[in-house]
């Protein structure tokens, strides 16, 4: 049973991950400040859902991975 947990914490650690590598950064809106390329409006928004899809699945991800390590230390 124990190590069913601990693979799936492993694969939760690994989506987890990859959920956080695959979000731009906060300041990828300054961009056009310094001359860099700007968007059209859709592309913008359609960023945007994309972030906001990667940041609502990144809050359940990290809670399922707080759930399965307190389920590993207790037993």
């Amino acid at each position: 049973m124990k190590t069913a947990f601990v693979i799936l914490q492993l694969i939760t650690c690994v989506v987890l991950m990859c959920a956080i590598v695959l979000q731009s950064g906060k300041n990828s809106g300054l961009s056009a400040l310094s001359g860099g390329q700007s968007d059209s409006y859709l592309a913008k928004n359609k960023q945007k859902s994309r972030d906001a899809r990667l940041a609502l699945a990144t809050k359940w991800i990290a809670g399922l991975f707080v759930i399965l390590t307190v389920i590993l230390n207790l037993i």
